[in-house]
């Protein structure tokens, strides 16, 4: 099994945008995932999975988790600890996803 870090190497560079804001169903602004230090990585899954799957659904969610590797199951131990690993969780489990518009500078 890859580590996270092993499987950013494998995703697309994102670093023209500098932050990406997920819509609910309703088209609400839900969160926000900054391109910095600290969350990067998580915007280059969240970026990657935008891209491939035009959304965060249950399948690119399931994407999301294996790319997240060993925080996955950190994540899952330690609920609030990683919030966009809960956020894939959450549409694993109840199905809904999120529309992901990128913002460049």
């Amino acid at each position: 099994m890859s580590t996270f870090t092993e499987n950013l190497t494998r995703l697309d560079n994102a670093d023209r945008h500098v932050r990406m804001r997920l819509f609910d169903d309703q088209g609400n602004a839900c969160a926000e995932i900054l391109n910095q230090p600290g969350s990067s990585g998580s915007f280059r899954v969240y970026y990657h999975l935008a891209v491939k799957w035009g959304g965060i659904g249950a399948k690119a969610a399931q994407e999301g988790l294996e790319l997240f590797a060993e925080h996955t199951e950190d994540a899952r131990a330690h609920p609030g600890k990683h919030p966009n690993i809960d956020r894939l969780l959450a549409v694993v489990d109840s199905g809904a996803g999120y529309a992901v518009r990128c913002y460049s500078a």
